[in-house]
């Protein structure tokens, strides 16, 4: 896939852009430039698919609600995530017009995105790429959403009944908040990574 124009668009908005025709040459950037850091990161099968925490934890002290050290909470753990000084993570979707969208159940991760961190790293592949703002929309709602309620076990109308946003009232709905990134926030350095394959969802 030629990045030309989106990485352009992405540049005028204030964001780094590297682009990798592979997501091992990716990983190997990405743990090539994070080193004796704090790292923290959004829930991502991308993240997972690439294996950057247990690459980064090799020489990185890692931060991850998902693997809470014994003697500390959930909640502490996500609240010490917030400050870390790398923060990486995935976007549900990408407009080539240059909108990053995404959605999330308890606001964690597009906190730590716009926020708090003295690096953010957005890591994407090809698939999460839409022509425009509105399919971005689309495709976060209706594609990501659903394959990451299924994934995570949620009983809701679209983890159940397949690839469709029933806007439901579940209990369990995990998409509550949505972003919109125009351009990268006033003081924050934010870097995407893009990759010529899918990963993720």
């Amino acid at each position: 896939m030629d990045f030309t124009d989106i990485k352009k668009t992405l540049e005028k908005n204030g964001f780094k852009v590297s682009c990798f025709e592979t997501g091992a040459a990716a990983a190997e950037y990405l743990d090539s430039q994070i080193d004796g850091k704090s790292v923290a990161f959004g829930g991502s099968v991308t993240v997972t698919q690439l294996g950057l925490m247990e690459k980064l934890g090799a020489h990185n002290t890692i931060v991850s609600h998902w693997k809470v050290p014994e003697g500390k909470t959930q909640k502490e753990v996500l609240v010490e995530a917030m400050t870390t000084d790398v923060y990486i993570a995935s976007a549900n979707a990408l407009a080539a017009t240059g909108e990053i969208i995404n959605i999330d159940g308890r606001g964690n991760r597009i906190t730590s995105l716009v926020y708090g961190h003295d690096k953010v790293y957005y890591v994407i592949g090809r698939n999460k790429i839409a022509p425009t703002y509105d399919e971005a929309v689309f495709r976060a709602r209706n594609i990501a959403g659903p394959l990451n309620a299924k994934r995570l076990g949620r009983k809701t109308p679209c983890a159940i009944e397949g690839k469709k946003c029933f806007n439901c009232n579940s209990p369990e709905r995990i998409c509550r908040t949505m972003t919109v990134t125009w351009k990268a926030s006033m003081g924050l350095d934010v870097e995407i990574v893009l990759i010529d394959e899918d990963l993720g969802y």
